[in-house]
């Protein structure tokens, strides 16, 4: 009677402590992933401080232009266009549909329908795409109050509802959900917010971590 009774607490109390070692086993896993995606987000910032320098680059002198008109105070760019290599030989361009820049102010400029690939260094590529952003010459910062896509060809994405980047402070933060993926995981936050290039990162609001079943046995090889 005393052995029947025993026995199945025992029982128990093994497949508990079975539950918590496996519940520690993915927490680990998670935390492996976590500690590639971080770095991958930082790239992303790097991503957004290079499109901005290329955005720089914006000007007359160095534009391709369809063609340009004046409309209510504003000069307004047709599919303006610029390209060129980086230091490293390396490929990168910029394209728009249109770019506007106010005829008394200009420090500022807005493009529309962006759509930007440039080099992270010798192996990454930054693909950029997005609705609108307005750049701020004296101020040295870019607005984006679109949606907008960074993808990295080593897989990363990060998708943006709005964005504002500090450039010369090198802080980038949004108070809109964004969602940055790699490698069958991914980090959704209701806000982001990242200092000093992309070193610092903190995400706010609902936090949530997802790391696909494959991607989880690939960290036991």
């Amino acid at each position: 009677m005393l052995d029947s009774v025993q026995k199945p607490a025992y029982g128990a109390g093994l497949a508990k402590a079975q539950a918590a070692y496996n519940r520690g086993i993915r927490h680990s896993r998670r935390v492996r992933w976590l500690k590639v995606l971080l770095p991958l987000a930082a790239l992303i910032v790097s991503g957004a401080f290079v499109a901005v320098a290329v955005v720089r680059s914006y000007l007359p002198d160095n534009i391709k232009i369809a063609a340009a008109t004046i409309e209510n105070g504003m000069v307004v760019m047709e599919k303006p266009a610029i390209s060129g290599r980086n230091r490293m030989g390396i490929l990168y361009s910029m394209t728009a549909a249109r770019a506007l820049q106010p005829i008394k102010d200009s420090n500022t400029i807005k493009l529309e329908d962006i759509h930007a690939s440039m080099p992270m260094n010798a192996d990454t590529m930054a693909d950029v795409v997005a609705k609108s952003a307005t750049y701020d010459r004296k101020a040295d910062d870019l607005t984006v109050e679109e949606p907008f896509t960074i993808t990295l060809s080593n897989g990363v994405t990060a998708r943006f509802q709005s964005g504002f980047l500090d450039v010369n402070g090198g802080h980038l933060v949004t108070d809109k959900p964004v969602s940055i993926t790699a490698n069958g995981a991914s980090i959704d936050a209701d806000s982001l917010d990242m200092s000093d290039n992309g070193r610092v990162i903190k995400f706010t609001g609902h936090v949530r971590m997802n790391v696909s079943p494959d991607a989880l046995r690939k960290t036991q090889k």
